[in-house]
């Protein structure tokens, strides 16, 4: 045990400790499956136990001594990464146990490693996984709620979608008439959310559906540009209001209704995020998009619970049902 407080965080160092898998090594596998990246303190949130120390020192064993899991060296470029939570990923072992299982989930593009990309995606990734996580474990403290993943909405989606090279991938034009020039600019785009869930209340034995696509906005690209074929968060309004004018999300993905959550690092982009959706938007008002502001997201509930805020309108919890 002590040799195992003193080995690295950043590097294996085997004890030479023989891992024997239990059931919840293999729920551990299949969550980060499921969420590629998350830290230890989701994962015990998920998983719980006895002692969080002890699951700590689990996890410390299936990197070290099993190499089911993996520790991303990307992490320790982070601010203050000494100090945080640890962040794990599946390692290839850990891969290899749930496909000989039968339990490998094959078709979860939104999260999986080819979409990461370099070591500049790895911020963006980590703090998609852990607002989705988040929200997964506010759902599961109301009996009231359940989560609708993005792989149980594929289930439901047309055939033509499931049988896609990238089933999230939705194909839109969109323009834009500027008011002082008059000039029109046109593209044809593809949006992909950073994430894809949804949410069925039940409310006096009455069931109810939300679905919701997550944009995790890290400042790393501009709000606006001229030219719609270069990314901006000016082409995600448009191209999601024109998903919605079309009804793109429900002949493409089958869902009745989608709403836009916003999550951004600080107060001065998130307010110039709104200030451009309030031009664009019929009389400075849109109940299409949703934000909320927080630079580390941790496990607890607060993605869920507390209120998002939209332009023009009282700010809401995605948690009620209420019809807002």
């Amino acid at each position: 045990m002590e040799t195992s407080k003193r080995r690295s965080r950043m590097r294996r160092i085997s004890s030479g400790k023989c891992v024997e898998l239990t059931e919840r090594d293999i729920e551990l596998f299949k969550l980060l499956d499921r969420y590629r990246y998350l830290r230890s303190t989701f994962l015990y949130a998920f998983l719980g136990g006895r002692s969080e120390t002890r699951f700590k020192e689990r996890l410390g064993h299936l990197y070290h001594d099993g190499r089911y899991l993996n520790r991303p060296e990307q992490q320790w470029e982070l601010v203050n990464c000494r100090y945080r939570p640890v962040v794990y990923e599946l390692d290839a072992k850990g891969e290899q146990v749930l496909r000989e299982r039968g339990l490998m989930n094959g078709n979860s593009p939104l999260l999986t490693k080819g979409r990461t990309g370099a070591y500049r995606q790895f911020a963006h990734q980590l703090m998609i996984c852990e607002c989705m996580a988040s929200i997964e474990l506010g759902v599961r403290e109301d009996p009231n709620l359940h989560f609708i993943s993005w792989q149980e909405i594929l289930t439901k989606a047309p055939e033509r979608t499931r049988s896609a090279h990238n089933p999230f991938e939705l194909p839109v034009s969109i323009s834009y008439s500027c008011p002082r020039t008059g000039r029109v600019c046109q593209a044809d785009i593809n949006m992909v959310p950073d994430g894809l869930f949804g949410l069925e209340y039940t409310r006096d034995g009455q069931k109810a559906y939300r679905f919701f696509a997550l944009e995790a906005d890290r400042n790393t690209v501009p709000v606006r540009r001229s030219d719609l074929g270069q990314t901006s968060y000016f082409r995600k309004i448009l191209g999601y209001r024109q998903i919605v004018t079309q009804n793109i999300h429900k002949t493409h993905l089958g869902i009745p209704k989608l709403l836009i959550l916003t999550v951004t690092t600080n107060e001065v982009h998130m307010a110039n995020i709104m200030a451009l959706v309030r031009e664009l938007a019929s009389e400075g008002k849109s109940k299409l998009f949703l934000f909320k502001t927080m630079d580390n997201v941790g496990p607890a509930a607060h993605v869920l619970l507390q209120p998002w805020r939209r332009v023009g309108y009282e700010a809401v919890s995605i948690s009620k049902s209420e019809n807002w």
